[in-house]
Order: structure tokens, then C-alpha cells, then sequence
């Protein structure tokens, strides 16, 4: 097997591994808060969106500073970095007294947290432009495979084996999977041109802004994110409202997952089409997908329906981000990609944080049924963006950052 197939196979495992431990705990999170002290109910869940959150808002800041050392010193550090740090957190969190020093300790997850995204990075940068979409798409079945059956697995450990312990073996299947990076992982270093240019980071964030099309996708990156991310807190109180069982965890469950296989059935193939036909085609068609499929669930009676409305929906929203990294893959020359992964990752930290916060303000005013409704306009502003860029004069990335640099002399 050579290097370049072994890498792949290695940090596809990873990512299983690591998505299926960090979602491990998620489903007893809040549960986990009672247990640190005599709290209220609404103390409790105050303080479950916070913890959650503070991950996501430490990562957004420090997303762009790994890319830029991973352009300097190569992705495999940082991965090495990234999975021992998450696994260290998730330990510490077994160990917390207070419910503000488990804050503290999601807050350090944070700076750490970026696995996922720098193994995408990581493949992306040793993969061929022409497969990228292809490859990333596969890739991202690792991580949403680990996604479905973490939290399944989380909380059958939880009842079994209590919190502390489910956090100590979430902990060590974390540590297995740095191990394998570290002693299994073998990064073959990109060749940079001999006259290669060392752009400052005020320079590359402007070239950004500046960039029509790297800066619109971003944006469209942070939207894709909020659309995911707003219904989900909702998602059991919604199933609750059409069934009349007493399963109502389980059936979110599998609601939930449903948007999971869709996206795992289908990473793929989207990546593969969009290195035949284009990645601004296939995302611009995949946006469209995606407000067809998930306006008409504000308007389902039946649970079925909605199992399969969020079936479609996880095969619409399954290429997305595979599309968009092969795309900052195919603009961003090769000695700061790293750094521009990281913005975009920071673009996605950002729609993670902001989704829950949209959905619970939409369907505090106007009902849950709503959010489908608001989010799938969310999609239809994308595409709108999408094809305003697409229809302007093509940007090279390189000239641009060389013209900010000018001005800035």
C-alpha cells in the first residue's frame, strides 16, 4: 500500500473515532451539569448552552492560527496537537467540581478543537486537484459515520457505566486515534515554488475579502452551518408534537440520524460530480436540493414524513462541505492553504455557534414549524450569492493578494 492510500485510510479511521467519541457526550451533557451541584432547571440549561457553545467560539479564533503554523511546519503536528489536546479535555471533564470549571475546560477544548477540519485540510493538500472533490467526499464519511453512532453509544455508556467513566473511555479512544496518527501518519511534504511568497496575515485576509469568490463562499459556508445547526435543539420537541409514543428520545434519534445517512450515502458522489462538471455547479444545484427539501418539513403530519424529508435533506447538505473545501483547495495557492482552510473552518465554527441561537429566537416568536420555513431561505440567499458571483469576471487569488499588498505598502 503506498504512502498517499495509507494516510487516507488511516485519517478516515481517525475521524470516525474522534467524531464518535466528541458526540459521545453530547447526549448527557446537561445531565452531567446536575450532578455538580443543587441547580435549577433553568440554571441547568443556561449553562448547557454556554459550555457547548464556549467550544465553538474558542475554535472560530484559533482555526486560522493552526493553518497558518500547519503551512509552516506541515498538518501531521497539529493533528497530533488537536487529538491529544481533545482527548486531555474530555478526561479533565470527568474531574470538574463545578459547573464553571467544566466551562473552563470546553474552553481549552476549544483552542485545541479542529481535528476534523485539519484532516481535511490535511488530505485535501496531498490530493490531486482534479479528485479532490471525490476524496474529501469519502473522507467525510468517517466522520459522519462516528457522527450517528456516537451519541447512540454515549448514552447506553452513561447508563451503564456512569458519567465518569463514560468520559475516561471517550478519553482513550481520543488518545488511540492521535496514536495512529502519530506513529501511522506520513505527511509528504508539497513542494513549494523556489520563489514561493510569504504573505503577511493582514494581507491574506484582505485578499479574502477582496476575493469574490473565496469570500462569498465562506459566507455561504457560516449559512450552510446555521441551516443545520438551528432545528437540531428543536428537533425531539417537533417529533414530540407529531407522535403520540412514549419513545420520543428514540424517535429523535433516528429522525435525527436520518439526515446522517442521506449525507453518508451521498458525500461522495457529489464530491466525484463536482470534479467532472465544476464545484460552483454542483453547490449552486445543491443549495437549490436543500431549500426544496426542507421548507415542506414546517408543514408534515406524520413522523414518516419527516423521517424522509430529513433523509433528502442529509442528501442534499452531504456535499456541501466536501464542494466547498475542494474549492478553497482549487483557489488557495499552496504555501497558505492551510491558513485559508482555517478562515473557512472559523466561518463554519461561526454558523455552529450561531444556528442553536437563530432557531430557539425564530421559534420563540413564531413556532418551531418556522425555523424550516426561515432556514430554507437561508439556503435560497446562498444559491442567490452563488450565481451573483459566479456570473462576475473570474478572480486569480494570487493577483489579488499581490494588488492588497501593493496598497498596503
Amino acid at each position: 500500500m503506498d504512502a498517499q492510500k495509507k494516510n487516507f485510510f488511516i485519517i478516515i479511521f481517525s475521524n470516525f473515532l474522534v467524531a464518535g467519541s466528541t458526540t459521545m457526550i453530547m447526549p448527557f451533557l446537561s445531565l452531567y451539569i446536575e450532578t455538580l451541584g443543587n441547580y435549577s432547571e433553568a440554571y441547568v440549561q443556561r449553562w448547557a448552552g454556554l459550555v457547548f457553545g464556549v467550544t465553538f467560539v474558542a475554535a472560530l479564533f484559533m482555526s486560522p492560527i493552526w493553518g497558518r503554523i500547519a503551512d509552516k511546519y506541515g498538518y501531521k503536528p497539529i493533528l497530533i496537537i488537536n487529538g491529544f489536546g481533545i482527548a486531555i479535555s474530555i478526561f479533565l471533564m470527568g474531574t470538574a467540581d463545578s459547573v464553571h470549571e467544566l466551562f473552563l475546560i470546553r474552553l481549552f477544548m476549544g483552542v485545541v478543537t479542529g481535528f476534523i477540519p485539519t484532516s481535511l485540510a490535511f488530505v485535501s493538500s496531498q490530493t490531486r486537484r482534479e479528485e479532490a472533490g471525490k476524496t474529501l467526499g469519502t473522507l467525510q464519511m468517517g466522520s459522519v459515520s462516528g457522527t450517528l453512532f456516537g451519541p447512540v453509544i454515549g448514552g447506553l455508556m452513561a447508563d451503564a457505566f456512569g458519567f465518569i467513566y463514560t468520559f475516561v473511555i471517550t478519553s482513550g479512544v481520543i488518545g488511540i486515534a492521535a496514536l495512529l496518527v502519530a506513529f501511522g501518519l506520513k505527511e509528504i511534504k508539497r513542494v513549494k515554488k523556489k520563489d514561493a511568497h510569504v504573505y503577511a496575515r493582514k494581507t491574506i485576509i484582505q485578499g479574502i475579502l477582496n476575493h469574490r469568490l473565496l469570500f462569498n463562499v465562506m459566507i455561504i459556508t457560516s449559512l450552510i452551518q446555521i441551516g443545520n445547526f438551528s432545528i437540531q435543539p428543536l428537533l425531539s420537541l417537533y417529533v414530540a408534537h407529531l407522535t403520540d409514543g412514549s419513545q420520543v428520545a428514540l424517535l429523535a434519534g433516528i429522525t435525527f440520524s436520518a439526515t446522517g445517512v442521506g449525507n453518508l450515502l451521498f458525500a461522495r458522489r457529489w464530491g466525484r460530480l463536482g470534479d467532472q462538471i465544476g464545484y460552483e455547479k454542483v453547490l449552486t444545484f445543491l443549495l437549490i436540493l436543500a431549500f426544496v427539501f426542507i421548507v415542506p418539513q414546517a408543514f408534515v403530519t406524520e413522523l414518516w414524513q419527516l423521517m424522509i424529508l430529513r433523509l433528502l435533506f442529509g442528501i442534499a447538505v452531504g456535499g456541501m462541505i466536501p464542494t466547498t473545501t475542494a474549492l478553497m483547495r482549487r483557489e488557495a495557492p499552496i504555501e497558505i492553504q492551510g491558513e485559508i482552510m482555517g478562515y473557512n473552518t472559523s466561518f463554519r465554527f461561526l454558523g455552529n455557534i450561531i444556528g442553536p441561537m437563530f432557531g430557539g429566537i425564530v421559534s420563540g416568536f413564531i413556532g418551531i414549524p418556522s425555523v424550516f420555513i426561515v432556514t430554507g431561505t437561508l439556503f435560497l440567499v446562498s444559491f442567490v450569492f452563488l450565481k451573483y458571483t459566479t456570473s462576475k469576471p473570474e478572480q486569480d487569488f494570487e493577483d489579488v493578494l499581490l494588488e492588497q499588498e501593493l496598497k498596503s505598502m
